[in-house]
Parts: structure tokens; sequence; C-alpha cells
């Protein structure tokens, strides 16, 4: 049902990291609506701020507008995540919007590795994410989507949802997806659209390694992604561009495309960002 429209929210959040004697703080957060950081954290050394992202509704409902907005200066490194899945329910009429912005700069690393979508049945959607990087800076980020409850039976058989990506650096544009698709759109059950499938995901990682193709490197990195598990009864692919690794993933358990997406972000990370992988503990409750 169509939420009124004093329960609506319009929300931001805008986050900016600056370095400071060898640590990336966390020094600037201004926010109005119902987004927050929860906690910012530093599991792995102060070189790298964990940073919880909650929206304390719990859902996104018709007419509601979020936007996200971090900046990370030049040397530093975050990772932002949430802690569960973002829930965008059903409407009669009005439009619910997502905004990502940011900005990474030189020698820096952000990390977007939020828990997975669900679109409940009867849904209208739109998210569009811009990421600006400098110099080398460094972006791997993913996004999994599922459409309908399959847990309840329930699949995406109303509702419209759109969606749009873009990467530049320097100005340049390295990827630029758009998306839409309908409840019960013939997509959802053909073999070059979602092919009976209820949930899918994309994982995006720019960097400098991918430019050129004769490096042993970034070769040797490719090849091991390639090798990783799919999952029983799902489909993944995995693309170099210059400057750019794109994996899918196809199926119906997003659990299963979290594990995907967390065993290639394990492997992707040491030569990205030349240290190891640590998951969000935020992750394990």
């Amino acid at each position: 049902a169509e939420f009124p429209a004093a329960a609506r929210w319009d929300a931001k959040l805008a986050l900016q990291y600056q370095r400071r004697e060898g640590r990336t703080v966390l020094a600037r957060r201004e926010h109005c609506g119902p987004l927050r950081v929860q906690r910012d954290l530093y599991p792995e050394g102060v070189a790298t701020c964990h940073t919880i992202i909650v929206h304390p509704p719990g859902g996104i409902a018709g007419g509601d507008a979020l936007a996200i907005e971090a900046s990370l200066e030049a040397g530093n490194a975050a990772l932002l995540t949430t802690p569960g899945a973002g829930k965008w329910y059903r409407s009669s009429g009005p439009m619910a919007r997502q905004s990502l912005q940011f900005e990474v700069g030189a020698g820096a690393v952000l990390e977007w590795l939020p828990q997975e979508t669900i679109v409940f049945d009867g849904a209208l959607g739109e998210t569009a994410a811009t990421v600006r990087l400098a110099g080398d800076g460094v972006y791997m980020g993913w996004d999994i989507t599922c459409f309908g409850r399959a847990a309840s039976g329930e699949r995406y058989a109303s509702g419209n949802w759109r969606t749009r990506t873009e990467l530049l650096r320097d100005g340049h544009r390295l990827w630029l997806e758009q998306g839409r698709i309908a409840g019960s759109d013939a997509l959802f059950d053909s073999p070059v659209g979602l092919a009976g499938h209820g949930v899918c995901g994309t994982l995006l990682a720019a960097a400098p390694l991918w430019n050129g193709y004769d490096g042993a490197e970034a070769a040797v990195l490719l090849a091991a992604c390639r090798a990783v598990p799919t999952g029983e009864g799902s489909l993944s692919g995995i693309t170099r561009l210059p400057g750019l690794m794109v994996a899918r993933w196809l199926g119906d358990d997003a659990e299963d495309a979290r594990r995907y997406f967390t065993a290639l972000w394990m492997l992707l990370r040491p030569a990205l960002k030349r240290s190891a992988a640590t998951p969000p503990r935020i992750w394990a409750t």
C-alpha cells in the first residue's frame, strides 16, 4: 500500500574521509533524515576505516528518497557496508529513489559492500550510482538484487525497477550501465535475461592493474577469479575491460551470491589494495 506523505522520508548522509598521521579518519559526517553511521571501526588497523551505514526505518517505501555521498582524500581507505538487507516495499504510485555519489582521490581505496537488496512485489524503485576516481584511486563495489521474496513464495509480479551505474576516472568514463525491468517482464524467464532466476548481482573492480593486456599479475588474478565456484544451480561470468573487471552472478539464493562475491573480493583485495581482506564483523551477526 502507498504510505501517506508524512511517513515518507527524504534522507541524506555525507561522509568525508581524511588522512591524519597515517590514519584514515571519518573527519566529517552530515545527515538529515533517517540515514546514520552506526559505527566506524578499525578491525584491520588504522589505515582503513570500516563504516556501517544504517537506515533506521528498515525499508524504503514509495516516495522515499535516500542519498549517500562519500569523499576520500588522497591516500585514504574506507570500507562501507550495511548491517542487513535493504528492503524496497510495494508502492501504489510514488517512485522510491536511492542515489550514491562517491569521490575517490589518488591513491585512495573505496569499498562499497552492502548486503543484498530485496525488491518486494509491487515496488517502484530507482537506484543511481556514480563513482569518480582520480589518478590511481581504486574502487571495489557490488550490488545483489533479489526480485520478490523467494522464501515466502513471492515473485516480482508487478512494479518497476530502474538502475544506473557510472564509473569515471579523471573524467573519462570506464563504465555505464542502465537497466529497467518491470514485474512479470519476459526478461525474468528469457535465457538472455534472468533465465528463471530471482537473484542477480554485479561486482565492479576499477584499478590501474587492469590497464593493458600483457600484465602477468593481472592475468593470474583474472584466472583465479574465474576459478571461484559459482554455487549450485547458479551462473556467473567475469569480463576484463580497460581499467575495470566486471563479475556477474545469477541464481536463486542471496547467500550464495554473497559467498561468491566475497570469495572474489578476498582474491582481489591483496592485489588491488595491497592488504589482506578482513570481512566486516557485522556480516557475522
